[in-house]
């Protein structure tokens, strides 16, 4: 029996060839090889092989690939689901609006500053050493948005017909209610810029508050409403 197996390694050795390029080995390649084999080990054995090699050529062939349905689509142009500024690789990108219809865009956001009663008080009195703080913050706001394409990277540099910021005081909860409007006619809605407008109007009164105090928080920072695009209007 010795004998026999020494032989039968002896000539399986001998169909053991070196293959360069495996990933040509093809499925119909293997399916002979392993059943020339098993027919060996039974001859020699009288039993047939283990079931883990007989069963091997069902596992998948070197040659195979996964496919993936593309349905028509270039899977690296296509961007995920939803996301308009990533292609399908991935990368950032700016949108291409020049196919868009021209129409008027209009986009309210609004900020809350909460600022403490002391704080509060002193606003309230004009009494802040920088000097009239919502007077401040409401010019950096219109100033902030008409600079949106310089501060969001992939934001279009649009004309804006129209920037309005407001600031109120609300004593029930000593804060500063910030609402900016955006509003322009083409390509693109205006929401960034509004949003813009009050995060940095709520950061202005950070600046101007934050040597009476370091508790001043910014919130809320949100869109509230738009109108116009093809997405047509939306409110929160």
């Amino acid at each position: 029996m010795q004998t026999q197996r020494l032989m039968f390694l002896r000539r399986f050795a001998t169909t053991l060839k070196p293959f360069p390029r495996p990933r040509f080995f093809s499925s119909h390649d293997i399916a002979k090889t392993i059943a020339e084999l098993n027919q060996e080990m039974e001859f020699v054995f009288g039993a047939p092989p283990p079931s883990s090699i007989s069963s091997s050529s069902d596992s998948p062939t070197l040659d195979q690939e996964p496919h993936h349905e593309t349905n028509g689509v270039d899977s690296e142009r296509a961007p995920p689901s939803g996301l308009t500024h990533v292609d399908g690789k991935g990368e950032a990108l700016m949108v291409d609006i020049s196919s868009k219809e021209i129409t008027k865009r209009v986009a309210l956001a609004s900020c809350k500053v909460v600022l403490g009663q002391k704080v509060f008080d002193l606003v309230s009195a004009n009494q802040m050493e920088k000097g009239d703080v919502l007077g401040v913050a409401k010019i950096a706001g219109v100033c902030a948005a008409k600079q949106t394409s310089n501060l969001i990277p992939l934001c279009h540099n649009i004309n804006l017909s129209r920037v309005h910021v407001d600031l109120a005081l609300n004593p029930h909860d000593f804060s500063i209610e910030v609402r900016g409007e955006a509003v322009s006619t083409g390509r693109t809605g205006v929401e960034m810029e509004a949003l813009t407008a009050v995060t940095v109007a709520g950061l202005t009164v950070y600046d101007m508050c934050k040597a009476a105090s370091k508790d001043i928080v910014i919130t809320d920072v949100r869109l509230e409403q738009k109108s116009g695009g093809k997405s047509g209007d939306w409110s929160r």
